[in-house]
């Protein structure tokens, strides 16, 4: 049974994470406890909005601290969507300096406009091309379509860092992968089959 604590710091409505999880074959629960987050044998971070808003609201509840416990020092399987992978990096630039977890050493920037893709936010539908060897995307063709809100993308300094990249904006890190820790910049839960195949992949892990 993998249960699978799905963390609540105020950024979004997670009910549509629940019900793919549920659907995907894991036992999820939405908490906002750091105290729970011991008792997943994976937890996933969703999130929509600000950079600045997350960080504080993660820390108001310690659930900062709980994530980093749990995460890094017991290992627990992490996997990070949207705003939630975001979260990972060192610094965010939305509405000036701030630091992340800093879990992964990159930088959140705004998307830039290029005449082919004039459109910022990136919203809907667009390939990702994994790395070949990601765990996270086994079993998904490559260029697969996945679904997209954002304004902002993660700026990886480590090359190795990188699961996948998405041809927007001269392209973008659209995953990561570091050792337990997963994370994409696309919605999972609102991208068809190609979603869920992604989060039967991290329940499988």
């Amino acid at each position: 049974m993998n249960r699978v604590a799905i963390v609540d710091y105020g950024m979004c409505n997670l009910d549509s994470v629940r019900r793919a999880i549920e659907e995907c074959g894991g036992v999820p629960t939405v908490t906002d406890q750091p105290d729970d987050l011991g008792e997943a044998d994976r937890i996933v971070l969703p999130g929509v909005g600000a950079f600045p808003d997350a960080m504080r609201n993660l820390q108001e509840r310690s659930l900062d601290k709980a994530l980093e416990d749990q995460v890094l020092g017991q290992d627990v399987l992490f996997l990070g969507f949207t705003l939630g992978m975001q979260l990972l990096t060192t610094t965010g630039w939305e509405g000036g300096e701030c630091a992340g977890l800093g879990w992964i050493e990159a930088d959140v920037c705004r998307l830039v406009p290029t005449p082919s893709d004039p459109r910022v936010p990136h919203v809907g539908w667009n390939e990702v091309e994994p790395a070949p060897e990601s765990a996270l995307f086994a079993g998904i063709s490559p260029a697969a379509d996945f679904y997209f809100v954002h304004s902002f993308h993660v700026a990886c300094h480590d090359g190795s860092d990188v699961a996948a990249t998405t041809p927007y904006c001269g392209g973008f890190v659209s995953a990561v992968e570091r050792g337990n820790v997963f994370a994409v910049q696309f919605h999972p839960e609102k991208s068809q089959r190609h979603g869920f195949q992604l989060l039967r992949n991290f329940l499988a892990l």
